[in-house]
């Protein structure tokens, strides 16, 4: 490289580490006088003004981040803890009755997925994963089942009545599955 590029580089450098000392001075000024929340523009010294934009972006972002890095350790420091408060995910089985409550309700809005359909079908014998009042709205949604999952649906409801005819157990929650399961076979056969 030629000496202009290397002493410009130097000059470069220079700078920035004068800038960066500059606005790091008025960011703990700022800092100790008020909590930083909103961002605030700096008035513009002769140091930035030489910056490019590019390189004024790099540096308040840098500056940024250390702040944050600081505020941080301050708050551990003091014993505040920190912590992300994430909303909580809906169940399998909240999404499953949503998706059925949304095909009787709203069905223009409503979106076929097969994986709510599946946990349906999968769990539409247990009374406590889909209540009575779901149930009766499921009855129809089968109705409309089409191809495989259809016979699929009647294949394994014939298998558990076999079972069901072979055990004679006297269980009242069998007995329910029972009579749900005689229900999907009467629509469905």
């Amino acid at each position: 490289m030629s000496k202009t590029n290397v002493e410009k580089k130097k000059k470069k450098a220079e700078k920035r580490k004068k800038l960066k000392q500059c606005v790091a001075q008025k960011g703990e000024m700022e800092s100790e006088t008020e909590p930083k929340k909103k961002k605030h523009s700096l008035p513009a010294t002769e140091e930035e003004e030489e910056l490019t934009a590019e390189e004024r972006r790099k540096l308040e972002r840098k500056l940024k981040k250390e702040r944050k890095k600081k505020e941080k350790q301050l708050m551990r420091e003091a014993g505040i803890s920190i912590k992300k408060v994430e909303p909580k995910k809906q169940s399998g089985s909240e999404l499953a009755l949503a998706y059925l409550t949304s095909w009787s309700e709203n069905p223009d809005e409503w979106k076929f997925q097969k994986t709510r359909q599946t946990w349906l079908l999968l769990h539409m014998y247990d009374k406590e994963k889909v209540p009575d009042k779901y149930f009766t709205i499921l009855l129809d949604y089968l109705q409309g089942l089409q191809g495989n999952a259809r016979d699929l649906t009647v294949q394994k409801a014939e298998a558990f009545m076999k079972k069901f005819d072979d055990s004679n157990a006297e269980d009242p929650n069998l007995l329910d599955k029972c009579e749900r399961i005689r229900q999907v076979l009467q629509l469905l056969s």
